[in-house]
């Protein structure tokens, strides 16, 4: 079995909040539970992977434009701002500090109350 971790980040890259799924489950379920738990952004940096119309439509209620690129399998392209998405490296960042600790790295424990003590 294995776990796929969602967050949640400022600008600068720090975590905000988390959610942890099951690894056969789609994307679409970590966006769907953290769309409450987002703070009052602009832009919201995402990968292709929470690319759905719903998404985007809940997105633009709250007030915030997404940068999602669309997948490959879209029948309408979608447009984006390239120069926006290009500071989602600050997330990937955010990740591999994640993975510096190997109770994260591993999730052996398979348990989100576990892994998150803090």
């Amino acid at each position: 079995m294995n776990t796929k971790l969602h967050a949640v980040t400022d600008q600068n890259g720090r975590p905000l909040s988390f959610f942890m799924t099951a690894g056969q489950i789609s994307d679409y379920t970590g966006a769907s539970a953290l769309l409450d738990s987002l703070p009052m952004p602009q832009w919201l940096l995402a990968d292709r992977g929470d690319d759905a119309d719903w998404f985007r439509d809940a997105l633009e209620e709250k007030g915030i434009r997404p940068s999602i690129p669309g997948r490959r399998s879209r029948g309408k392209p979608v447009k984006q701002d390239k120069r926006k998405y290009k500071r989602r490296n600050r997330i990937e960042i955010m990740f591999d500090r994640l993975k510096d600790w190997r109770r994260v790295a591993t999730r052996s424990d398979r348990c989100p109350t576990v892994i998150f003590w803090l």
